[in-house]
């Protein structure tokens, strides 16, 4: 098989019926086999009844529906978990991402040797303030932190080989840093196309302002992960022995001192020296058993569910 196409969606039942039609004109006209998995992430509205109606009419058509809203992530998760194809694209279900980049995303991952594409909007039809502004320096932050250099890493639309979508790991809300984690795992060769971006035709849009603050603390989250996340005690475990060796040697010198230089002087427990080796002590032992801990939880680490899964199509 050709492409999968993984398409995430909450209460987006006015613009399926378009976008399969768009979708399925695109794959015919060039000749591809395909699938497209839709997951509804615990849409209210008729969404599911409308993949049904669609996996009834053509085979191709696939879906997975979550009990609930789980999120962005786990529902790429359980669409890669399902995806087949050579070549896996993702794209969002408000028919604001154009299907016909589809060709031309399939080639440069199958004749350019890329192991991922990531979609570029450079021309934008979101408000400037609420979204284009913030959009600008969160992928600037995300540059600088992560070293993947892409102008818009929150884009939906995507291609992956079918190698790099099983061995990334797409949960909490790092459904942003998919590059990332696909070069943390790694892939190296990611590159970028400019797309088309279209003004949203049917609802409104599922993210607000917060997602640009959760999108900063994901981005803290991804560094820290990429760089300790299989050796804690490596970072935790020398902060913690700094501060306790600096407390140690203070309580030393604050000993030596009274016992045989100044035994008259006043009370150690007067002396400020005293509270800052007793907080560096704590502090630093602290640490260390952060540290520590976090060695004992990373062995002991079991994969688990992370959403539950109602109703599956085709799969």
């Amino acid at each position: 098989m050709n492409i999968s196409v993984v398409i995430p969606l909450l209460n987006e039942q006015e613009s399926l019926n378009e976008l399969y039609d768009w979708i399925a004109k695109v794959m015919q006209s060039n000749s591809f086999s395909y699938e497209i998995i839709f997951i509804d992430d615990g849409s209210k509205d008729d969404s599911w009844d409308t993949i049904q109606q669609l996996s009834q009419k053509d085979d191709q058509v696939k879906g997975i529906r979550f009990l609930k809203n789980y999120g962005k992530s786990q529902a790429l998760h359980a669409g890669f978990e399902a995806a087949h194809a050579e070549v896996i694209i993702t794209m969002d279900a408000d028919l604001q991402d154009n299907p016909e980049e589809i060709p031309e995303l399939y080639n440069l991952i199958m004749k350019e040797g890329y192991d991922l594409v990531s979609g570029w909007k450079k021309k934008r039809y979101d408000s400037v303030i609420a979204k284009n502004l913030p959009s600008k320096l969160f992928n600037a932050a995300a540059r600088k932190t992560s070293g993947v250099k892409l102008n818009d890493f929150n884009c939906g639309l995507k291609a992956y080989k079918n190698v790099v979508v099983k061995n990334i790991d797409v949960h909490g809300e790092m459904h942003r840093y998919i590059p990332v984690l696909a070069k943390n795992a790694g892939f190296s060769k990611i590159g970028e196309k400019v797309v088309l971006h279209q003004a949203r035709k049917y609802g409104k849009t599922k993210f607000g302002m917060s997602r640009f603050v959760n999108g900063f603390l994901d981005l803290v989250t991804i560094w820290f992960m990429s760089r300790f996340a299989k050796r804690p005690m490596h970072f935790f475990g020398l902060i913690g022995t700094l501060l306790f060796i600096i407390g140690f040697c203070l309580s030393l010198y604050l000993g030596i001192d009274k016992l045989f230089i100044e035994t008259k002087g006043r009370l150690i427990a007067q002396r400020p020296e005293f509270y800052i080796a007793l907080t560096s002590m704590m502090l630093g032992t602290q640490f260390f058993l952060a540290g520590f801990l976090g060695e004992i939880i990373l062995t002991a680490k079991r994969s688990k569910e992370r959403y539950n899964i109602a109703e599956k199509i085709h799969l």
